[in-house]
């Protein structure tokens, strides 16, 4: 049995050096040559072991090579690398904001609501009541502000959309699962590419939000049964599913998943994971499966 070694860099800061691979290869004791997936940017070394070894040899690895911006992982190198089914999460994870801080940023809120969202997202409250207690803060906001909002002041992470399509052009189902609301997760997803999207609804009237969530919300163990669902509905077996989050309601989704992975976490978040993403954009994720830049459909 085998396994591989991955190393990802950020493409504004290339730090995959002769160097590095030099100590990668002692720390993992391989005598295979590694595989550039992407100039200085990934690259992957194949390890002889079994599967049970993944987490001490990426421990191993991060401690040789701490300091150096550069994301670490070691995976089954199984037929199951490349994935079938991606989930992702939305906030702070396919876009670089938190949809209802930003809301609430058009009434002056946003520090009251930003402050309840990290504590959400920590894991230090429940994700459902402090949901519920950020909308009731947002009754009578204009549902009209939303398109706005997604137009002047969301931003795409960089490398989602080339995730996305490159999952696709390769045959996998792709669903956008958020804690966030389908007014911003729909047209997000059109923008990402994604195959389907699956949030929770504000409650509206007369075009302006209510302060309350349709049922049933979408948390934690939600976005969990929706991979189980998706995987079951499409006949995959669980290594053939990748999910990507940052917050602590995305932790099931990351458990539940064959390659769970923390972007950008919360440190309780990426310290459960078992693989984290702190350096690399979102096509880090393609370079664990073992894509090369040459296989990204931008």
């Amino acid at each position: 049995m085998s396994l591989v070694a991955v190393l990802i860099a950020n493409a504004a800061r290339p730090a995959i050096t002769d160097a590095v691979l030099a100590a990668a290869r002692s720390v993992l004791a391989t005598e295979h040559q590694p595989h550039m997936l992407h100039g200085e940017i990934a690259a992957e070394l194949l390890v002889p072991g079994a599967p049970a070894a993944a987490a001490a040899l990426t421990a191993r690895l991060r401690a040789a090579l701490a300091g150096e911006p550069i994301d670490i992982a070691v995976l089954p190198a199984d037929r199951h690398r490349r994935k079938r089914l991606l989930l992702a999460d939305m906030d702070s994870t396919m876009i670089e904001q938190e949809c209802l801080d930003e809301l609430a940023d058009t009434i002056g809120l946003k520090a009251q609501v930003s402050a309840i969202t990290e504590r959400a997202m920590r894991g230090d409250i429940a994700f459902e009541p402090a949901l519920r207690e950020r909308v009731a803060l947002l009754r009578d906001v204009s549902a009209g502000v939303i398109d706005a909002l997604i137009r002047d002041r969301l931003t795409l992470t960089p490398g989602g959309r080339t995730l996305v399509r490159t999952m696709r052009a390769h045959g996998a189902r792709t669903c956008l699962v958020s804690g966030g609301f389908t007014l911003f997760t729909g047209p997000i997803a059109d923008m990402l590419g994604f195959h389907e999207h699956h949030a929770n609804r504000l409650g509206l009237r007369d075009g302006r939000l209510t302060g309350s969530v349709e049922e049933p919300v979408v948390g934690r163990r939600e976005k969990r049964a929706t991979l189980i669902d998706l995987r079951t509905r499409l006949g995959l077996d669980a290594g053939e599913t990748l999910a990507v989050g940052d917050g602590a309601n995305d932790l099931d989704m990351l458990g539940e998943a064959g390659l769970g992975v923390a972007f950008r976490a919360k440190p309780g978040v990426a310290a459960a994971a078992r693989v984290r993403i702190e350096h690399g954009d979102l096509t880090a994720l393609l370079h664990l499966q073992g894509f090369a830049a040459s296989d990204f459909v931008i």
